[in-house]
């Protein structure tokens, strides 16, 4: 879903890294890597926003196409009915690591 944003994707990588990296382990790390996921595609999607607006306010249609494109894009991967809907591999992987394997 993300393919053509690969600054995000780095971002999401790094931000569910430390989950396995963090010192403090009281959250579970599933619950823990779906909350920063929730905040960083939040993020996202709210400077997508901003530069859709930035677009409007320029008058260009091109960008105006783009910035709405992209703010679609952010919405849908935040969603919890699309982007966020199957978690089950990112679960899984927190399984196995659970456990040692």
């Amino acid at each position: 879903m993300l393919k053509d944003y690969p600054e995000h994707i780095e971002q999401l990588q790094k931000a569910l890294n430390s989950v396995k990296d963090r010192r403090i382990k009281s959250t579970p790390p599933f619950e823990a890597a779906v909350w920063l996921l929730e905040d960083y595609l939040s993020s996202f999607k709210s400077e997508a926003r901003v530069e859709l607006d930035a677009a409007e306010a320029s008058g260009n249609p091109q960008a105006i196409e783009r910035a709405k494109e992209k703010e679609q894009l952010m919405s849908f991967a935040r969603s919890g009915n699309i982007g966020l809907a199957n978690l089950s591999e990112l679960r899984a992987y927190f399984d196995r690591n659970r456990r040692g394997a």
